[in-house]
């Protein structure tokens, strides 16, 4: 089965600007048993896609509010545990700060569901907790907001810093294959091949070496 998208519309809100934004959420799993990839404004289109199907857990790329903001309904709805990285939890405690999540993102550790089994690889930058999942075996990367079809996420507010997001997606994500599909947090989908040369040029830019 291949994985779902599902997308849903609202605000990111931070450091007191507020940005209309369309987030992709990401299903993935079988015909039985799924994960789902962030939980963006509202939980009912989610509900839908997952269509009754037993929910292992809700992963959260990151903290950012327009990536967690449905996620307490979406698990009272379905009965999973949210994970989120804790470097992230100060991000979290804005938008719950009623609610905790149930454990953590682990980098080095695995999320298997459905026959997929998605590697945890920390990519700070865009927030300290950020993270994407490989599945090395479908060749492809659940992104979040690491790195976008045109090049890596935003940088330059709250939490986040450029040279760290650079470094973050050579040592991870640049020595996958270039053909490794990218399925993003916003936008459209697209290959680690297409951004390599725009993210080189950029830590060039930086002063920022290749690894190897």
């Amino acid at each position: 089965m291949p994985i779902e998208l599902v997308t849903t519309d609202g605000i990111f809100a931070l450091d007191g600007g507020e940005w209309e934004v369309t987030n992709n959420i990401w299903i993935v799993g079988d015909d039985r048993e799924v994960v789902v990839f962030d939980a963006a404004h509202d939980h009912q289109p989610i509900i839908e896609g997952i269509n009754g199907r037993r929910v292992r857990a809700i992963v959260l790329t990151h903290g950012h509010n327009d990536h967690i903001n449905a996620a307490v309904p979406l698990r009272d709805a379905v009965d999973a545990p949210i994970l989120l990285h804790t470097d992230d939890t100060m991000l979290w405690e804005v938008v719950w700060p009623d609610h905790e999540t149930d454990g953590a993102v682990v980098p080095g550790e695995t999320i298997d569901v459905g026959g997929h089994s998605l590697g945890i690889l920390h990519t700070p930058g865009h927030s300290p907790g950020c993270c994407c999942f490989h599945d090395e075996a479908s060749d492809l990367v659940l992104s979040g907001d690491t790195l976008f079809c045109g090049g890596p996420g935003a940088t330059g507010r709250s939490f986040s810093d450029e040279p760290t997001i650079i470094r973050s997606i050579l040592a991870q994500l640049m020595s996958l294959p270039p053909e490794t599909v990218v399925h993003t947090g916003h936008g459209d989908t697209t290959t680690i091949g297409a951004e390599r040369a725009g993210v080189l040029a950029r830590a060039r830019e930086l002063g920022i070496p290749s690894p190897g």
